[in-house]
């Protein structure tokens, strides 16, 4: 699990196709890469990827060929800044919200304006995943949990704070910049309690599932599965 709170900018150092899928060579500051082990879970743009070697000033991550098809991944070239959050620990402040690192889908960044000291992003995502993106929630984008400022439609609005622009990627965003995005994990588990899927169709039941499912979402229901 991560908080979508950027623990440092790093640098694709190199990018190296091996077997069919890709190896990513990533160089960082101010993080102590030595002390963590192989295996660990580091979220690059908000992907979750494994360390498969580990240095002084960084690490190596394969991606597979699944990764790259469902992610922004594939589109960064050697060179690229990256957002980077390693996995968190147990006892550790939760800044932002909770993130798997399991990408949902990939939007892209239609438009950007200044907003006195912040900066004012559009971000449009596939029709199919805007019914999980509210006014006020929560949102992953590139890794960065953010708070969406207004919804139309499959587009939405974010505020980037000066701070948070100077230490991701995000202050680098153009209109046309594919991002990754994950929707709040809140949304898709009370998706699965109404008993729908993301076409609106009732969703197969499972063992833990009974037919007492309901299509509306009542303050009952919260309580019921521990939400309220």
């Amino acid at each position: 699990m991560f908080t979508g709170i950027i623990k440092a900018k790093g640098t694709l150092a190199a990018i190296r196709r091996q077997g069919g899928d890709v190896r990513l060579s990533v160089t960082a500051a101010g993080l102590p890469w030595s002390s963590y082990e192989l295996g660990e879970s580091i979220a690059v743009n908000g992907v979750c990827l494994t360390a498969v070697a580990l240095r002084e000033d960084g690490f190596d991550t394969d991606v597979s060929n699944e990764t790259l098809a469902v992610t922004a991944l594939g589109t960064l070239a050697q060179g690229d800044a990256v957002n980077l959050e390693p996995a968190l620990a147990l006892g550790e402040r939760l800044g932002g919200h909770l993130v798997s690192g399991h990408v949902d889908c990939v939007g892209h960044v239609v438009s950007r304006a200044a907003d006195a000291r912040s900066l004012r992003l559009t971000v449009e995502l596939p029709p199919d995943y805007a019914r999980y993106v509210a006014k006020k929630g929560s949102v992953c984008i590139d890794g960065v949990s953010l708070t969406v400022n207004e919804v139309s439609g499959n587009r939405f609005g974010v505020n980037i704070i000066p701070h948070t622009a100077d230490v991701t990627i995000l202050g680098e965003h153009q209109p046309g910049r594919k991002v990754n995005i994950e929707v709040d994990l809140l949304a898709r588990y009370l998706e699965r309690l109404l008993g729908k899927d993301r076409d609106g169709a009732p969703a197969e039941p499972t063992s833990e599932s009974t037919n007492e499912s309901t299509s509306e979402l009542t303050m009952e229901l919260l309580r019921e599965h521990g939400y309220a």
